[in-house]
């Protein structure tokens, strides 16, 4: 396996070995850290805070709230509403304040996703961390920074010119004095220095940067190994009840009646039914389900009719919103050399992440806390305040590094139940999804139906694109090749299953069918697949990661070594500001695929934490492989047939190949996200290896090798 990450300083182990962190704290605690020092608040302009992809900045500047605060002892804390779910939002954010503040990362404590302590810097999804939240700590950090500047040089009667900051403390390189944070948080004038400081402080340039664009392993990382870190499923309150909830035996089914009786002859057993909610709470997990077995054999429903898995693809084209769009390019259909036409498949997938969906909620008085995993913990409050009409103020959601979310939570509702049923038992209570629950009621990755047209001249060259998405969304779906003529189209179905975001949401369906197609193509053509993209793409980014995986793999050696049942296939997409090529080796046995070996080349402008940055590629390749290879949801008569890891099989270490995973480190350029571009190149990689190993052609995800072949 090879690594090319940039070097890792000496001292990096003991520089994080020796912090003791503490990320848990009360409101009580952090208002007794504010008075005893000084609260930076920055606003940050839309160019910095709202950047958004086309350059769609429709808000104007928005006050970020209270960013860092300088403590009296020297202590520096920072704030954002990021969550982070093994993403590594802590560490980046960690680098982006330490390089602006000029310490070390280690002197740093920062408190994420609590509603009533942090700014609302907005979901946590998109890949808009690195392009969003780190300017914005960055700007307040670089302010705090100037107000530093600002003291040291009233203190001392000089220019701030002269003022330099270096490992926490203000410089004056003449007369050799030195200020530090604390120094600033202590005097009498603090305060109006965070209130004249410019809140357009100059960024420190990428050629200048001494901590960002250095490893930082997760910085309690220590208390995750040693189990020491509560989870969300790990919070336990005072009193605490575990709570259960009735689900419907299949999608659509509606409660005629239940008798709630079973449970409330159970002792400490509280049962509550709401229209179509009923859930119980007891002391034990083990009696609230005995609670809930007992009343779900009174129940009484009424189901619906629900379409098949087995007929998902045509049900999707059936029932497309508005009808599927007619290719507007018959000119160049008619007088081209070539037309080709195909379609592609891709099936319903679970996110499947490590920790199921689970909240504690606490009710004092009027007043609602709900400890939760949550991509999004604003939004989760907002799914709190309206079903109890309480301002928001009243309500306050906290989440815990928890333990992944691939896009799967967004939304809040297991915050909203365990809120229901602890207001109902007059306890806090919690709630704990199990796998089977999370694998059925949590929503999906869209599945999709892709319709492709294109003409090639007789030179080989596209003439036009036409491409339709049914279902899965427009994420990436326009063709970066230069195409003649080119259109593309999302339309909506009405849907079987209730789905939403995933790591690279849409651009995962877009990217394979493309990719695919575009081999298809190519062979019309009697081009090489990497020959015939080269051919038409101008994008110079797209066109850097594509020739350098190229490279690195050996891709003319091995397109020309044939070797019967292996082969090879490439693949390349942009997503997010960011751009990725993969090439994959696979082998073919007893009608299976098996991936061996992957080169992925990956380029999101500078890099902010190479470490990190390693980390996500090839977490994103192996997440890839799940539903390139295996992973689909399977159901008949509105029931999920496997939902579990037995029948849903994810990665396992032996699906592992080698990795050659390389990091274009442009400096030039603004940092993009990570999080959802690299898992995008490697199924379309696959197919293309597929059909140069064996000749066949598949259109669907998962790959399957058709029966007989």
């Amino acid at each position: 396996m090879k690594e090319n990450l940039l070097a890792q300083p000496d001292d990096y182990q003991e520089s994080i070995e020796r912090v003791d962190y503490d990320f848990g704290l009360n409101r009580r605690s952090f208002v007794q850290i504010l008075s005893t020092g000084l609260l930076i608040v920055a606003h940050v302009s839309p160019a910095l805070a709202q950047r958004r992809e086309g350059g769609r900045d429709t808000r104007g500047p928005r006050n970020l709230g209270a960013r860092i605060h300088l403590g009296k002892d020297g202590s520096i804390t920072v704030l954002s509403g990021k969550v982070e779910g093994g993403q590594g939002a802590r560490a980046e954010l960690t680098l982006a304040a330490a390089e602006e503040l000029r310490v070390v990362s280690g002197q740093i404590q920062f408190v994420l996703a609590d509603t009533a302590l942090v700014p609302d810097d907005g979901i946590t999804a998109g890949s808009r961390t690195s392009p969003s939240t780190v300017p914005a700590v960055r700007q307040a950090c670089a302010t705090a920074r100037e107000c530093l500047v600002e003291f040291a040089a009233k203190t001392w009667s000089v220019e701030r010119k002269s003022v330099e900051v270096r490992d926490g403390k203000a410089l004056d390189g003449v007369s050799g004095h030195s200020l530090g944070y604390s120094d600033l948080a202590n005097s009498e004038e603090a305060k109006t220095f965070a209130e004249t400081a410019p809140s357009d402080t100059e960024l420190t340039p990428v050629k200048d940067w001494k901590v960002l664009g250095n490893p930082l392993l997760r910085p309690n990382g220590r208390d995750i190994v040693l189990g020491r870190h509560q989870y969300p499923s790990d919070i336990a309150r005072p009193g605490m009840l575990y709570g259960k909830v009735l689900r419907a035996p299949s999608y659509g089914a509606k409660l005629i009646s239940i008798d709630l009786g079973p449970a409330k002859a159970l002792k400490e057993v509280v049962s509550l039914q709401d229209d179509q909610f009923v859930g119980v709470a007891a002391p034990t997990t083990e009696r609230a389900e005995q609670a809930l077995d007992a009343i779900a054999k009174t129940a009484k429903w009424e189901t619906t009719e629900h379409p098949s898995s087995k007929t998902l693809f045509s049900y999707l084209k059936d029932h497309a919103q508005g009808g599927i769009p007619v290719n507007p390019f018959s000119d160049e259909l008619a007088q081209a050399k070539q037309v080709l036409r195909q379609t592609y498949n891709v099936a319903y997938v679970q996110h499947s992440p490590l920790e199921p969906r689970a909240a504690v909620a606490e009710w004092t008085g009027d007043n609602l806390t709900v400890w939760t995993g949550t991509q999004n913990p604003f939004g989760c409050r907002g799914e709190l305040v309206r079903p109890f009409h309480l301002p928001e103020n009243q309500v306050r959601v906290i989440v815990p590094d928890f333990g992944a979310g691939y896009g799967g939570k967004h939304s809040g509702e297991t915050g909203v139940e365990a809120a229901r049923l602890a207001k109902a038992a007059g306890k806090p209570v919690s709630l704990r999804w199990t796998r089977q629950e999370e694998f059925i009621w949590a929503y999906f990755r869209p599945a999709a139906v892709i319709d492709i047209e294109a003409s090639l001249n007789s030179q080989g060259a596209l003439t036009s694109w036409h491409f339709v998405n049914i279902n899965s969304g427009g994420s990436a779906i326009d063709t970066p090749y230069q195409a003649g003529k080119a259109r593309s189209h999302f339309i909506g179905s009405d849907a079987p299953l209730r789905h939403g975001s995933y790591r690279g949401l849409a651009a995962t369906a877009n990217n394979f069918a493309r990719e695919g197609f575009m081999d298809e193509l190519a062979a019309a053509a009697g081009a090489d697949p990497l020959e015939f993209r080269l051919a038409h793409l101008e994008n110079s980014r797209l066109r850097a990661v594509l020739e350098t995986a190229a490279q690195r793999f050996g891709w003319k050696e091995c397109v020309k070594q044939k070797t019967p049942n292996r082969g090879v296939g490439l693949a390349c997409g942009t997503e997010k500001g960011s751009f990725v090529a993969a090439c994959a080796e696979i082998a073919v046995e007893g009608g299976r695929i098996l991936v061996r070996r992957v080169c992925e080349v990956f380029e999101c402008g500078a890099i902010l934490n190479p470490t990190n940055l390693y980390s996500q590629v090839q977490g994103a390749i192996i997440m890839g492989l799940g539903p390139a290879l295996r992973e689909e949801m399977q159901f008949e008569n509105g029931q999920i047939l496997n939902p579990g890891f037995r029948k849903y099989q994810v990665p396992r270490f032996a699906d592992v190949p080698e990795f050659d995973i390389h990091l274009l480190n442009r400096s030039d350029l603004a940092s993009a996200g990570a999080g959802e571009t690299p898992i995008i190149a490697i199924a379309p990689a696959i197919i293309n290896a597929l059909f140069h190993a064996t000749g066949i052609r598949v259109r669907e995800m998962p790959i399957r090798i058709p029966a007989g072949k």
